[in-house]
């Protein structure tokens, strides 16, 4: 398992900034939603499969590279809630 404490909006933001993409153009052309698109960024909403399927098209990457950053993003996540549960407890 990788330990990935960063939400994949951090890793969708560098490739934008590297590519030179507003987050408008890239709503525009995988015709989503300004608004999912801002929310990702703002490390606000998850990766969903139709959200994957979107990116990898357009950026050229896989589906299973944005929903393996979700997943590991929520696992890390649960582990460290668990954790400091297990401390308060």
């Amino acid at each position: 398992m990788i330990k990935n404490p960063f939400h994949p909006g951090v890793f969708l933001q560098e490739i934008l900034d590297d590519t030179e993409i507003t987050p408008y153009r890239l709503a525009k052309d995988t015709h989503m939603p300004a608004t999912r698109v801002s929310e990702i960024l703002k490390q606000r909403r998850s990766i969903t499969v139709d959200t994957a399927m979107r990116l990898s098209a357009y950026l050229g990457t896989t589906e299973q590279y944005w929903l393996n950053l979700q997943n590991s993003y929520d696992i890390s996540h649960h582990v460290i809630k668990e954790q400091i549960q297990a401390i308060a407890s």
